[in-house]
């Protein structure tokens, strides 16, 4: 099988604006001011320039849409609820902590700016994550779409790579260790309801440890632990712990093999059969 390296592009013209922008965005994070403001006005200045000095009257300005007004109160994050904040075990003073930073997230993906631009995406998330996250380590990388509950219980490994359209529910808490992937469309779950009673929620952390790969369309439910260098194949629901260097497919996930770089003892054959 070919190996395929990612390339390398030549640096974009308008690189120079990209860097400068984001060296401001993450000077006035780090000064700790309020976030919420800070939100609003790197939305208005993306989508309403026009509007940036004079939001506060725009929005009472009858002279103006409702929709427009409408659209410009909700790059407030004050004026917006988000799903988490719904949920009974919510900690409202760390989600409004973070609240105006996941706004920011999802928002520019909403943009012009921002869309599938990868090259500046992937910098500004890079930024965010570290103020959102309980940890984020080197070189993290998430494309478009991605969406959390909370954020404030997520914790990332270096290098982790998350691609377009993925859940991470960390209502429960989500760990991804070193050089974790996850694929487009994923959803990696940390909390579960009774069948009885959809009230009754049991939160559990769930643990992708280093070298994991959940694959596209793949689903991890709440409190399995995905051993080191296994993989999730694609469609395919983790009900149960995936042991390390096993490959798990099918509803519910079951080991078909091992991958052929396992360690001597992990298991001394290269397929198994489904358990």
């Amino acid at each position: 099988m070919a190996i395929y390296p990612l390339r390398k592009l030549p640096e974009l013209p308008i690189a120079g604006l990209g860097s400068q922008w984001l060296e401001k965005l993450e000077a006035e994070l780090e000064a700790d001011g309020d976030r919420a403001l800070l939100c609003r006005r790197t939305l208005c200045e993306l989508a309403y320039p026009e509007f940036v000095d004079n939001w506060d009257t725009a929005i009472k300005d009858a002279k103006l849409p409702l929709a427009t007004r409408l659209a410009l109160s909700a790059l407030d994050p004050r004026n917006v609820t988000l799903e988490p904040e719904y949920y009974a075990e919510c900690d409202d003073s760390r989600f409004q902590r973070v609240k105006p930073l996941l706004w920011l997230w999802y928002s520019f993906d909403r943009t012009v700016a921002g869309g599938q631009n990868v090259e500046l995406g992937v910098r500004l998330r890079r930024v965010l994550a570290r103020y959102i996250f309980k940890r984020c380590g080197e070189n993290f990388k998430a494309f478009q779409n991605v969406e959390f509950s909370f954020g404030y219980n997520l914790e990332a490994g270096d290098n982790v790579v998350v691609h377009r359209n993925v859940l991470l529910d960390d209502r429960g808490g989500i760990s991804l260790g070193n050089n974790v992937s996850i694929s487009d469309f994923a959803n990696i779950y940390s909390h579960t309801h009774s069948i009885v009673d959809q009230r009754d929620v049991t939160d559990a952390l769930t643990r992708l440890d280093d070298g994991v790969r959940i694959t596209y369309h793949a689903t991890v439910l709440a409190g399995v632990h995905v051993h080191e260098q296994a993989m999730v194949g694609a469609m395919a629901v983790a009900t149960k712990d995936v042991r390390p260097y096993h490959v798990y497919v099918g509803i519910p996930a079951k080991s078909v093999r091992v991958k052929p770089n396992a360690p001597f003892g992990q298991d001394n054959v290269t397929t198994v059969k489904p358990r």
